[in-house]
């Protein structure tokens, strides 16, 4: 009885965000976590050691050819390493003791976290369960991310990311035409990216199953709360979903989501990135909020579709691998 009456209770309370007309209010907890998954995979092994065959199909009479071609591959590795070397702030000015409490899939918390990651920000992860949400009870503000920063607390994913630049990217005070258009379309990721990922991922009921199965095996629940906002949380969102294409006049959520990421690809004017040589703020956060989709059906269709795939993998390799402090 118990668990009918849960699975009923989360139920109702996500189904009742659906009212007025298709104005839609994403308050339950249950929805909170209804964003995003990720599914980050991980060659940096193989590519360690992707040259070490070539010295196999040699014999020793080829010990001259060998050494210039080695020279040539090295030479050729260390250029591509200095292109998408990362500027890392001074270590005596990076946070020293930095929590960041999050969903894994939501799209805010992956902002942050890409930001974290590219300037090798060392921080350790608390999952919020997003039902019951006693991770956060200690603070006011009773949304993911908080991040907690040598002792003070930064909230809103944008607002920390302005407030991390300020302690470990002095430069960034001076204004310029360059910061003005990093303004711009971080803001066109906030007010406009963001939404047409939601509808994509929760288009049919395959893909919110999908969806929800990486939120559930990634989120901190209990074993009868992943079985239930698996299921009951996939079919609230799937319908959920279709609210919010009407809430942001969307027809069609695919032809909205490759739309949005050739605006951005336009956007890069034949640069790597937005930034020019590396990236910028604005950079990090597209990259940040697609990230949790990329290896979902959405995000595999998005990179088949549409010009976005060398730019993301650019990303891929420049932001590397995640600071993260394991537990």
């Amino acid at each position: 009885m118990r668990r009918a009456s849960f699975t009923s209770s989360i139920l109702s309370r996500t189904l009742s965000t659906v009212h007025d007309g298709g104005t839609v209010n994403l308050h339950p907890r249950l929805l909170r976590v209804a964003l995003f998954s990720s599914n980050r995979t991980d060659n940096s092994n193989s590519r360690r050691h992707w040259f070490s065959p070539l010295l196999n199909s040699f014999s020793k009479s080829s010990g001259q050819a060998v050494s210039l071609g080695l020279v040539g591959v090295v030479a050729s590795v260390a250029t591509a390493a200095s292109v998408y070397a990362k500027e890392l702030p001074p270590a005596e000015i990076i946070p020293k003791d930095v929590v960041l409490y999050q969903y894994e899939a939501c799209p805010f918390c992956n902002k942050v976290k890409a930001f974290l990651d590219y300037y090798d920000i060392p921080y350790k992860v608390v999952e919020v369960n997003p039902i019951r949400k006693k991770e956060i009870k200690w603070s006011d503000y009773k949304k993911v991310p908080i991040l907690m920063v040598d002792g003070q607390q930064l909230v809103d994913s944008s607002a920390i990311i302005d407030q991390l630049s300020e302690k470990i990217l002095p430069g960034k005070a001076i204004i310029s035409v360059a910061d003005e258009d990093e303004t711009k379309w971080r803001r066109w990721v906030d007010n406009h990216l963001v939404h047409v990922l939601s509808p994509n991922i929760y288009r049919n009921t395959s893909e919110a199953l999908e969806s929800f199965d990486y939120i559930t095996s990634n989120g901190n629940f209990s074993f009868t709360e992943k079985i239930t906002v698996k299921y009951a949380g996939a079919a609230a969102m799937y319908f959920v979903s279709k609210n919010l294409k009407k809430k942001y006049n969307i027809t069609d959520e695919r032809a909205a989501l490759y739309e949005a990421t050739e605006t951005w690809v336009d956007a890069l004017n034949g640069r790597n990135f937005l930034g020019g040589s590396k990236p910028n703020l604005a950079d990090l956060a597209v990259f940040g909020v697609l990230r949790p989709i990329r290896y979902l059906r959405s995000g595999r269709d998005m990179v088949e579709h549409t010009r976005i795939g060398e730019w993301y993998s650019r990303m891929e390799k420049v932001v590397g691998e995640s600071s993260r402090i394991k537990a």
